[in-house]
């Protein structure tokens, strides 16, 4: 039985398996898991469709949780699994599909009984196979605007067809199309029959039970699988016939995107994972520090971010890609960029390929493999069932970070495929003239040679003496530990409060890893106090994280990393990573943030960056729009991103500077530090913080968080354009107080509702596939939101649609038994009350508490012990007085699809159509 490496810092159990059908089997014992969970994940993806049925694995995902013959019921198991406080998915890749799900410990039983019946015994019902195939079509169309996808289908257009990467992943309403007066379901059947055997499965059990246990569950419901010792091969063609290299490939985005990639085909490199011989080369050719390609690219005004490694890969390819964000003037001299991106692989090819170079990046992978943190569940499951098709069982937990050493040979072998005549280009820009039009997706493209001539003109490039390679890190530790001290309070204490000031500190004692986080949130009245003042601050935001970057890429690589964002009431610093060098980061953030000594280049390049990702918000997609509406309708201090672009636009270096001064006038800042820090070094840094503050600002008041009250406004009504063929709505209703047991009824109504909602409009009516409920506070006020993007439905239905389910669930709720009651309640309070799962997981959640003002850290035990009191009678008058009159206070936003536009509309008590008027003149709930 092979024994697994596993880290230093990681206590669970493993175990791995074969069973006598072949299936390969890991069983992870974890003592503190907060739930059980399970993944399989099956060696069959779209590589494997019939080219006349494309899309076909990934339909066969989606049929697999439509009922099986044990549990014949389509929405059975998704509800069991709500029910008892867990959640579920899969996806489709090339050549993998992954299940998984997790769920209350008791309950995993009954879970792992559902969960393999789809491996044993889908029905595969044929009413069912029509709906589902509409569910598919669907996912397609509402992706058809999604530039990812589009330029994807490019790719796959400028390939050797004959190589399964070419094939149309997704699937349609054509592709999966009945023919010959036969239904497709005789093909499914045959296709799964065909391909979903046991020794092509990998499963994952990760649950708190003794290895004996699970390998008891593991055989009762998985071992009758059917096995039929298949051998998987794909076809031994390249990737890239000679046509299909040497070319440029340009495509036009719908989103402004102004990119140039630049991909040297390799082959599959799986069988090297214990070298990582890539990830070293893409961490020199990635480098973003002093003497850097990105750094020139910068201060020549050519690029604005640059990423190496990237690319497709697979069974027999690998794409290995270097990419640079353009401006204009890089998009007028996109020869140099590249003539000076080959002066840097050669450099790196001359002098770069160092065992301590190497040796830089191995410890680092070391350094995380032995204070690797706890993850969910979950994800150790899903994540270790593919590692176990990649990596041989030891090195499930391990391979991922396993470095053995350099091997010169083979990194220089790879890098020989690095050369002007071994590429393809890829010019992603809008209004390129292009010739043809990709499938399915219609995206517009051209393709040209590249010539003798253009290759000459990078040759021609004059040789840059500012290139130099990375010198020794001065931030990598190879001998870190966490501190003892003993701390007399289990919950964050404020350590240090002067007017202005406050910071709070907690030492951790549980997760035993090197590392702290701390958040600096700083309040400034003048932030957002207009739209142009909050454009400004972003601004300001991201002219320090772009020269910030050069600076600090060192630390960034060895472990350390920060942001900064805005929020509601200024803008806030996360720094985290090991706190051996913490200090030294943190000392160079602040004052790299004091000097603002910005660039006229830089400020013209960075504020036409921000303005084309705002104006880009025009053509996302109709649900996304609605969710980034809801905040800006109702949050005083928050705004839309094309609002934000236009108060941009004639923004001046001179009125940042001097926005920067005002917002500095007056602040007043909470922190919070947490993890690897002691006590004496939380204090030193207060004083530290009061000494910078009081030499740039005066102390001044917490911003008070406003938001925009919708009690007694009946229904309202907000239209919000987006360009698209699909409709969609989004219905929200908010509590008029912020108490736990308001908390709780909102939060139990859409854990009790979400997956008959998904089941009855999504799988049942066939709505769309963006269908869901959920629970949404807004400036620690409880509210609900109901959502659907549907390319089949007017708005006008869709809020139908979600009215006669409000109505419908309230007669459900009656029928459902008292056993029923409690263990939906109970699945509630086991997710809200889950354990924090590492370091990072509990700053976050200390930090939101500080933000709510909950300053005794006992909010979600409030609420947890407010859900336990709800009655079902209590639940059922809340969904009649509040959400089933004629006229509920409620908000309605939605976005009204090309096809859909001489529908009627829907009624409403009031509609928003100045949105600034609405906001002055309307009641607001405080929040400081």
């Amino acid at each position: 039985m092979p024994q697994l490496t596993v880290s230093p810092n990681d206590n669970k159990g493993y175990q791995h398996i074969i069973l006598d059908n072949g299936l390969k089997a890991l069983l992870v014992q974890d003592v503190d898991a907060s739930k059980s969970a399970a993944a399989m994940a099956v060696n069959v993806g779209h590589f494997d469709d019939p080219m006349d049925r494309q899309g076909m694995a990934h339909f066969l995902e989606h049929m697999l949780f439509l009922g099986t013959e044990r549990f014949p019921n389509p929405g059975e198991y998704q509800q069991f699994i709500s029910q008892h406080g867990g959640n579920h998915n899969a996806w489709t890749g090339p050549e993998f599909t992954s299940y998984f799900f997790d769920i209350n410990h008791d309950s995993f039983p009954e879970g792992l009984e559902r969960f393999s019946q789809f491996f044993t015994a889908p029905l595969f019902d044929s009413h069912l196979v029509d709906k589902e195939r509409q569910s598919v079509d669907s996912e397609f169309k509402m992706k058809l605007r999604d530039d990812v996808r589009r330029l994807y289908q490019v790719h796959k257009q400028t390939v050797n067809p004959e190589h399964p990467f070419s094939k149309f992943s997704v699937g349609n309403i054509e592709t999966l199309a009945d023919r010959n007066q036969q239904s497709i379901r005789e093909e499914l059947l045959a296709f799964y029959n065909s391909q979903y055997s046991a020794n092509l499965m990998t499963l994952v059990l990760v649950s708190p039970e003794p290895l004996e246990n699970q390998k008891t569950l593991l055989e009762r419901h998985f071992s009758d699988i059917n096995n039929l010792n298949l051998t998987k091969s794909y076809p031994q063609i390249e990737l890239y016939r000679d046509s299909d290299m040497n070319i440029e490939v340009r495509t036009t985005p719908l989103k402004s995107q102004r990119r140039l990639t630049v991909t040297f085909p390799l082959p599959g490199i799986d069988k090297w994972y214990h070298l990582k011989p890539l990830t070293f080369l893409a961490h020199l050719l990635g480098y973003e520090g002093k003497g850097s390609l990105l750094s020139l690219l910068k201060r020549q005004g050519l690029a604005t971010n640059l990423s190496a490694g990237g690319g497709i890969n697979g069974y027999n390819f690998k794409d290995f890609n270097i990419s640079f964000q353009l401006t204009e003037k890089g998009i007028r001299e996109q020869d140099t960029i590249i003539g000076l991106m080959f002066q840097y692989i050669e450099l790196v090819r001359a002098q770069g390929i160092e065992s301590w170079r190497y040796d830089e990046r191995r410890v680092l992978m070391d350094l995380a493999f032995r204070y690797q943190e706890p993850s969910k569940p979950l994800d150790i499951a899903s994540h270790l069932a593919i590692n176990l098709h990649h990596y041989s069982a030891e090195d499930a937990v391990f391979g991922d970070y396993r470095m053995d050493g350099l091997d010169v040979t083979l990194t220089k072998k790879l890098m020989a495929g690095m050369l002007p005549n071994k590429l393809r280009l890829t010019l992603v820009l809008p209004d390129l003239e292009t010739d043809q039009q990709a499938d399915y997706y219609h995206t517009p493209f051209a393709t040209a040679p590249i010539t003798d001539a253009r290759r000459a003109k990078w040759a021609a490039v004059p040789r840059s003496h500012e290139l130099s390679l990375p010198a020794p890190n001065p931030y990598i530790l190879d001998n870190v530990v966490p501190r003892e001290e003993e701390s007399s309070s289990s919950v964050p204490q404020i350590i240090y409060q002067q007017p202005g000031l406050k910071l709070w500190h907690f030492k951790d004692s549980d997760f035993n890893v090197p590392k702290g986080h701390l958040f600096i949130a700083l309040d400034s009245d003048e932030a957002h106090r207009t739209t142009r003042a909050a454009a400004l601050t972003r601004l300001y935001i991201a002219m320090l994280l772009d020269d910030l970057s050069e600076r600090t890429y060192a630390a960034e690589i060895a472990g350390l990393s920060y942001n900064i964002y805005p929020h509601q009431g200024g803008l806030t610093l996360h720094l985290t990573g090991y706190t051996g060098k913490q200090e030294a980061l943190l000392s160079l953030l602040l004052t790299q943030a004091r000097k603002r000594n910005f660039l006229p280049r830089r400020f013209n390049d960075t504020k036409a960056r921000l303005m084309r990702n705002w104006h880009a918000v025009r053509r996302a997609r109709p649900i996304s729009k609605l969710f980034n509406s809801l905040t800006a309708t109702l949050q005083h201090r928050t705004f839309e991103p094309l609002r934000l672009a236009a108060g941009l636009e004639t923004v001046t270096l001179e009125e940042l500077h001097n926005h920067i001064n005002r917002i500095y006038d007056h602040v007043n800042v909470e922190a919070f530090v947490y993890g690897d820090w002691l006590k004496s070094e939380a204090k030193q840094l207060g004083a530290t913080l009061e000494k910078l503050l009081s030499a740039v600002s005066n102390p001044g008041d917490e911003v008070t968080r406003e938001l925009v009250s919708i009690e007694g406004k009946g229904t309202l009504l907000r239209e919000i354009t987006a360009e698209h063929q699909d409709s969609a709505i989004l219905v929200y209703y908010q509590s008029r107080q912020h108490t736990p047991h308001k908390a709780a009824m909102f939060s139990l109504l859409n854990h009790a509702m979400s997956s008959q909602f998904f089941h009855e409009l999504r799988t049942k009516q066939q709505l769309g596939y963006m269908v869901g409920t959920s629970y949404v506070p807004l400036n620690h006020y409880p509210g609900l939101m109901f959502y659907i993007q549907s390319p089949v439905a007017s708005p006008q239905r869709l809020i139908e649609a979600i009215d006669q389910f409000i109505a419908d669930f309230s007669y459900a709720l009656m029928q459902i038994t008292h056993q029923q009651w409690q263990a939906t309640k109970q699945g509630l309070v086991n997710q809200i009350l889950e354990a924090d799962t590492n370091i990072n997981a509990r700053a976050q959640r200390l930090w939101t508490s500080i933000g709510n003002q909950d300053v005794d850290f006992n909010q979600r035990q409030a609420i947890a012990d407010a859900i336990l009191t709800v009655e079902r009678a209590e639940m059922i008058r809340f969904i009649i007085e509040r959400m089933k009159p004629k006229t509920p206070d409620r908000l309605i936003l939605f976005s009204c699809g090309n096809q859909h536009q001489d529908l009627s509309g829907i009624e409403a008590s009031d509609s928003i159509d100045d949105l600034v008027q609405f906001k002055s003149e309307s009641s607001r709930f405080s929040k400081h």
